[in-house]
């Protein structure tokens, strides 16, 4: 949530930078509730210092002997009228924040100023893009020929969109988990988590999935919970309502969950494959951060998910989203695009963001940088490391052979008992 006094002393600016991302912000109503609540405020704190003055002369009279009851009728009507604003205040704030939490975060001024996902600035590629002497396969057909994905089986069980994942293919999946979530704790200094999969209301209203997105989210009938879409929602509540240490940030957090998504409005795009699944692992970067070290911490998380793909030998780019493109709570994000053979164009696997202090408002995570200092938001920063079933289709494209079967990348051998082919 942004800042409601920046808001307001910088009316102009934020509407401008808005506009970059193509929101249009109600800037009238934000301040006339903002209006309405110091107005409010004013009549509550002026009634209030009113019954503190015939409270104290109540109790004079008392102490003196004299009559009492007109005043003490006098504070009754008062307190009624105080109950009565503090209601309407509370409806004022209410609506206010509301409103707050469906604006979203704004663009750090290094972000490209454009209109789409067209529109994204390449950074960098690393790899190099394999050639084939034969057609390559998309990665459905390669698992299903191979018997090792099954979507007709899932669709009976679940429904489109979901997979059934057999021997070598499970076995892959658990690998690529395993071998990611030790690359970012071994050697990238990220602490393993292992968080729940269910996320109530206040957790996801502070990774600003609610309430905008609550048609993305699948909720459990009858409960006040919903599945995570991602391990970013409760990562980043695992301090809500907490003040850090500044000694002891950043704090980084590494976890892997399954995600679930309604991918509502998402239908005919991407549907094949392991693409835009409703259920999908991935692994998750966290990180706390200070303000000044938190695009420090950005450029370090895309280095860590691009060090998986480097290891895995597969060819990627990285692109600097443009404000048209950018996520609800991101100020900046880099995504991390594989080449798919298939498609003979690159697939986002990994998007890293700079969230600034806009989720940090939202779930009211301060630090200190002193005993004595007063608490501060912090950054927070989120990024995939990587997506494991895009990770899988990736790689069943990438190292397909013309006899059928699939090379197992060097890397990950150890982690598929020195299996170096699935045939």
């Amino acid at each position: 949530m942004l800042d409601t006094k920046f808001v307001l002393d910088n009316a102009v600016v934020v509407q401008k930078k808005l506009e970059t991302r193509g929101f249009k912000v109600d800037l009238p109503a934000i301040l006339g509730l903002s209006d309405e609540r110091k107005s409010l405020l004013k009549k509550v704190e002026d009634l209030r210092f009113e019954r503190n003055k015939a409270s104290e002369e109540v109790g004079r009279a008392k102490k003196e002997g004299r009559e009492a009851a007109e005043l003490i009728a006098a504070m009754k009507t008062v307190g009624a009228d105080i109950a009565r604003l503090e209601e309407s205040l509370r409806d004022s704030e209410d609506k206010l924040r509301l409103l707050l939490l469906s604006v979203p975060n704004l663009p750090d001024d290094s972000v490209p100023v454009r209109r789409s996902a067209e529109d994204n600035v390449e950074v960098r590629r690393g790899g190099e893009v394999p050639r084939f002497s034969f057609a390559p396969e998309p990665h459905w057909e390669v698992g299903k020929r191979l018997g090792i994905l099954d979507f007709d089986r899932a669709a009976k069980l679940a429904g489109s969109r979901f997979t059934v994942y057999f021997g070598a293919g499970a076995r892959l999946e658990r690998a690529l988990i395993n071998f990611m979530l030790d690359i970012h704790t071994r050697e990238r200094g990220f602490q393993e988590v292992l968080p729940p999969f269910i996320a109530n209301v206040e957790s996801l209203t502070g990774t600003g999935n609610l309430p905008k997105f609550a048609e993305d989210l699948f909720k459990l009938e009858g409960f006040p919970w919903y599945l995570i879409p991602t391990a970013e929602v409760p990562l980043t509540n695992l301090h809500r309502d907490e003040v850090l240490e500044a000694a002891a940030m950043p704090r980084r957090y590494a976890a892997y969950t399954p995600c679930f998504r309604s991918e509502a409005g998402s239908y005919g795009k991407d549907i094949r494959g392991l693409v835009r699944q409703h259920q999908f692992n991935k692994v998750e970067m966290m990180v706390f951060a200070t303000p000044e070290k938190s695009f420090e911490e950005l450029e370090a998380m895309t280095g860590g998910a691009e060090e998986v793909l480097k290891r895995l030998g597969l060819a990627y780019r990285v692109v600097a989203l443009c404000t048209g493109d950018l996520g609800f709570a991101s100020a900046k994000t880099y995504d991390l695009e594989v080449w798919m053979p298939a498609r003979n164009k690159y697939m986002e696997i990994s998007s890293c963001s700079n969230c600034l202090d806009f989720q940090a408002r939202r779930a009211n995570v301060r630090f200190r940088r002193g005993v004595k200092a007063k608490a501060e938001f912090v950054h927070t920063l989120n990024g995939s490391g990587l997506a494991v079933g895009r990770t899988v289709s990736a790689l069943l494209e990438n190292y397909q052979q013309e006899d059928g079967s699939v090379v197992v990348p060097v890397a990950l051998r150890p982690y598929m008992d020195g299996r170096a082919k699935i045939d």
